[in-house]
């Protein structure tokens, strides 16, 4: 085969995956994205040649309103566990339902390292939200109700550590109880955000809007592989919490769809992983759907639950259906 054919081969490849990416968001965010058609449409007196262009995937402010609630999510979570509270006020008003956050206290960190990273990830992700409610303006969405406590056997973080094997019926799982347990909370949330904006990335249309969320891309993509390297040096010594991160891995893709995409921070007990990528050394993607998957610990079609449990503010609010 020539290199011409190959080429094509792959063009073609990728232009189907971003058609899919635009038919599943038709699918899933199709009422909430025809409501907003409907009003501009009426609005402006338009034919329905408006309204099909409308509905035919999200707009850039629907995809950075999606980003915003995971930078909230993110945020709240880091910002307790260094500062002990939680975002400004004035960071946290929008358009929808704002909502309260559960728990969240500051981490008595151990290790000078870990704290210097916690607080620098910290800064790092309350610029995201002053950003992107910056740029969205008026638009930005309220930071929604979100759960981030760490006693309660029934919260999110236990619900998800259940799932992946590290706590029993019953039992909490607390990410602020030591430097550890901090690291695998935040490994919970660093490579779904990696992913979420690699997916969205061939969605947005404004140049600028594009260069923004490439930034933050390459931030998030910082935060992940520095969580993953810390988890694996310290798994060196500690056996235990290398196989924890694993188990998070596997559980992460038990929610969002039959391929495994997901991978842990080890290839094998010899090998690091830091970087998780495909067979071309590209990092994968995850559509709003499958993120919202995650973040719901839900493998049904729901608008609600896990780290949000009144569901995330804007259009793109439902999870796919994998059950």
């Amino acid at each position: 085969m020539s290199d011409e054919s190959v080429l094509i081969g792959v063009l073609q490849k990728r232009a189907q995956k971003l058609e899919d990416r635009r038919h599943f968001f038709r699918k899933t965010g199709g009422v909430a994205v025809g409501m907003a058609g409907g009003a501009i449409l009426t609005a402006c007196g338009g034919g329905g040649g408006d309204a099909i262009a409308q509905a035919s995937g999200p707009t850039d402010e629907e995809i950075l309103n999606f980003a915003l609630n995971l930078e909230y999510l993110e945020s709240q979570f880091y910002h307790y566990a260094v500062f002990g509270t939680g975002l400004a006020a004035n960071l946290q008003s929008g358009t929808g339902t704002q909502g309260a956050v559960i728990g969240g206290r500051a981490v008595s960190f151990r290790d000078p390292v870990v704290a210097q990273y916690a607080k620098e990830i910290a800064e790092d992700e309350i610029a995201h939200v002053a950003f992107l409610r910056k740029a969205l303006g008026t638009a930005a969405v309220a930071q929604p109700r979100i759960d981030i406590g760490g006693t309660d056997p029934n919260g999110a973080f236990s619900v998800a550590a259940r799932a992946a094997g590290l706590v029993g019926p019953g039992v909490a799982f607390d990410p602020y109880a030591n430097d550890e347990n901090f690291l695998l909370g935040a490994f919970i949330f660093e490579d779904v955000g990696v992913t979420a904006y690699k997916g969205a990335a061939p969605l947005i249309t404004n140049k600028t809007y594009l260069e923004a969320a490439a930034g933050i891309l390459a931030a998030e993509a910082y935060h992940a592989g520095l969580v993953r390297t810390v988890l694996y040096s310290k798994g060196l010594a500690a056996p235990a919490l290398r196989d924890a991160a694993g188990a998070i891995s596997n559980a992460r893709d038990s929610l969002d769809g039959s391929t495994d995409v997901d991978q842990g921070i080890t290839g094998d007990a010899t090998t690091s992983n830091i970087v998780p990528l495909d067979a071309n050394g590209i990092a994968y993607s995850r559509s709003p759907g499958d993120v919202l998957n995650i973040v719901y610990l839900n493998k049904d079609a729901t608008s609600k639950g896990g780290f949000f449990p009144a569901g995330v503010n804007g259009s793109l609010a439902m999870s796919s259906a994998y059950a």
